[in-house]
Parts: C-alpha cells; sequence; structure tokens
C-alpha cells in the first residue's frame, strides 16, 4: 500500500505497534475487507500469518480486492492447513462477540447512475445481507440485550448517493450503527453520517491512523 503516498509509509509496524498497544486476546477485531492482494489464499498465506499472530480474534468480511476469496468450506480448509486458529470469516453468517451480535457483506456502491450489471450485484449483496442479518436475529433471541452492529466493505451511502437496497435492509432490521472501509481519498465533507437511524463510520485504516477503532456499547 505504500505506493498510494506517504500516509501509508511502514503501514505494516504501525498496524502492529497500534494493535498490540490495544487490543488483547480477549477481544475482538472486525475488518471489513481488503487484507491481501493475494489472487490466491496460497498468494495470501503471509498476510493471514500475520493477523493471525496479533491478539485477539479476528472476524473478516469480503472487501472488492480479495480475489482469493472462495466459499466458506474452502476457507476453512485454508485457515486449517495453516494452523491459523484466530480468523473468522463474516459470509452470510453472523456472529456473537462481547456485547455485540457482528453481521454485515461487502456491499456495492457506485457514485453516478447503476447499470444492469451494478444491479446483479446489488441483489446479491442485499440479499447476503439479509441472510446476515437474519442470522443474527436468530443469535439475538438468545442475547436479547446484544446489539447488532453491521459491517460493510463499500459505503452505503456517500456524497449524496446511497445505495438504496442497502440502506433500507439497514432500515427494515433497525441497525443503530453500520461501519465501512473502502474509502482512502474521501473527504469529510462527502461522507454521509446517517441514513435514518443508521449512524454511519468510516474506518478504513488510514482513516483511523492504523489504529483499532473501539466500539462502545
Amino acid at each position: 500500500m505504500d505506493v498510494f503516498g506517504d500516509k501509508w509509509s511502514n503501514h505494516t509496524e504501525r498496524i502492529r505497534e497500534n494493535w498490540v498497544a490495544t487490543v488483547s486476546n480477549d477481544d475482538t477485531v472486525v475488518i471489513p475487507g481488503d487484507v491481501s492482494w493475494g489472487m490466491k489464499t496460497d498468494d495470501a498465506v503471509q498476510d493471514f500469518l500475520f493477523l493471525d499472530s496479533l491478539p485477539g480474534k479476528k472476524i473478516i468480511s469480503k472487501g472488492n480486492h480479495d480475489y482469493w476469496w472462495q466459499s466458506m468450506k474452502k476457507l476453512g480448509e485454508f485457515l486449517q492447513k495453516h494452523s491459523i486458529t484466530t480468523i473468522s470469516f463474516l459470509y452470510n453468517n453472523a456472529y456473537v462477540c462481547e456485547d455485540f451480535i457482528i453481521c454485515g457483506t461487502r456491499g456495492w456502491f457506485v457514485e453516478n447512475s447503476y447499470s444492469p450489471q451494478d444491479e446483479k450485484i446489488v441483489n446479491r449483496e442485499s440479499e447476503r445481507l439479509r441472510l446476515s442479518l437474519n442470522e443474527g436475529v436468530k443469535l439475538r433471541e438468545e442475547n436479547p440485550h446484544k446489539e447488532i452492529i453491521c459491517f460493510l466493505h463499500y459505503p452505503p451511502a456517500y456524497g449524496g448517493v446511497e445505495c438504496k437496497k442497502i440502506t433500507d435492509i439497514l432500515k427494515e432490521y433497525k441497525i443503530d450503527r453500520c461501519f465501512y472501509g473502502h474509502l482512502h481519498t474521501s473527504t469529510y465533507d462527502r461522507l454521509t453520517p446517517a441514513v435514518g437511524s443508521t449512524k454511519l463510520k468510516l474506518i478504513s485504516a488510514d482513516s483511523l491512523s492504523f489504529a483499532p477503532y473501539k466500539i462502545r456499547p
């Protein structure tokens, strides 16, 4: 990522230092996509071993550059093959973690008009978000006091444009907080702070100065 400017200089070590200073083994860290440039899982081994070496449990969802992503079965086999024990994947499912129930998907977003191909992707991602949230609702039946929070890779709204099929689902399930990544050159005046009653928060690594963002109840 150093090719994207000085703010990415030595980012791997900065991530490591900030992570170790912030995260304990009892914590969970959610990473909403783009964890490796590897085209296949075998190309991404070192990136996963790096994450696995850091404290805490990690939940990873898919980003637009995660070409290594495969089926949950194959991803599970990949983790087992390399003895990676602290990483799980968010994909049509949900997790109970500390005070929260974690749901989400990659999502999709374009800043102008949506093409027929974009609509197909949005429909698919909307269904995946719904599947994840349905799993989250089931988990909340056993954990009624835990908040369902949503993680997307793409912003559900940005620069005055809204991915309505995604935001409609956030509203339907009454999600109070949604976190997303993807944006690295955005100006803060273009960020959308909320859609309906759902607050939106950008958590891409460079926007947080490469330090984990603590989500509080």
